[in-house]
């Protein structure tokens, strides 16, 4: 059994399938333990073997989910179909049965759910891509493609590394407000989950339809794979949204 991270801001709506995996499942040992990436040299058949295991548990197989090849870039992707879809960073659709992957092990993953439209969108949000404010673009995608309306969006913000352990050189800091940058002991330290967070909210979506994880993942290293944390030998998450079949 594979126990997932669930969304409670997801719960609430019945036609929802959401989970984020698990660094810890099925005795996968060190140093990947329960992976799911195909790109950081762990056994094929075991990840292909990891992601059945986690998508059965949201009641999806393989062949219904949509992947994209993240870059760190501001590209948004409709998707009518599962599969690989390319390079993208966010993904959006209003198909049903239809799986949308976000890989993660410290970047931002976003995920939201139009519960009027019945539009859902996965969005992976480094450094980078805040900067270029991928969320926000992601947003205005809904509203101008989907009729989408602030007040009719639900978000979730899942596990990402947190402030205090997220040094950056003084290039990466300078792209952002002062007031993300933490100056301490000579070193610079970013809070992407708090731009990622001002951005949506000052956009307009209702504060209590924001629901932000409290893991961190270079923190919880038990329970959370972290690239910052264990460099190269690291496993990443998936983090899946669905719309359930009528």
């Amino acid at each position: 059994m594979v126990k997932i991270i669930r969304s409670t801001i997801f719960d609430q709506f019945t036609e929802v399938n959401f989970g984020f995996s698990p660094k810890q499942a099925l005795d996968r040992p060190e140093p990947f333990c329960f992976n799911l990436s195909l790109t950081v040299g762990d056994d094929e058949k075991i990840v292909k073997e990891n992601r059945e295991a986690f998508f059965n548990e949201i009641g999806l197989t393989a062949s219904q989910i949509a992947f994209q090849r993240q870059i760190h870039s501001d590209i948004i992707t409709v998707v009518n179909k599962p599969g690989v879809i390319g390079e993208s960073d966010a993904l959006i659709t209003t198909k049903r049965n239809i799986g949308l992957a976000i890989s993660a092990a410290d970047c931002t993953p976003i995920f939201i759910f139009d519960s009027v439209n019945k539009v859902i969108a996965g969005v992976h949000s480094g450094w980078r891509g805040t900067e270029k404010q991928i969320v926000m673009k992601t947003i205005k995608k809904l509203e101008s493609e989907f009729n989408s309306k602030l007040d009719d969006l639900f978000v979730y913000i899942g596990p990402s590394i947190s402030q205090k352990f997220y040094e950056v050189g003084e290039e990466v800091a300078g792209l952002f407000n002062s007031i993300y940058v933490n100056k301490e002991g000579g070193k610079l330290y970013l809070d992407v989950l708090s731009v990622n967070v001002d951005l949506i909210e000052g956009y307009g979506v209702p504060v209590n339809q924001i629901e932000i994880s409290p893991y961190c993942s270079f923190q919880e290293k038990n329970i959370l794979h972290s690239y910052r944390r264990d460099g190269k030998n690291s496993g990443r998450h998936l983090g899946v949204i669905s719309l359930k079949g009528e």
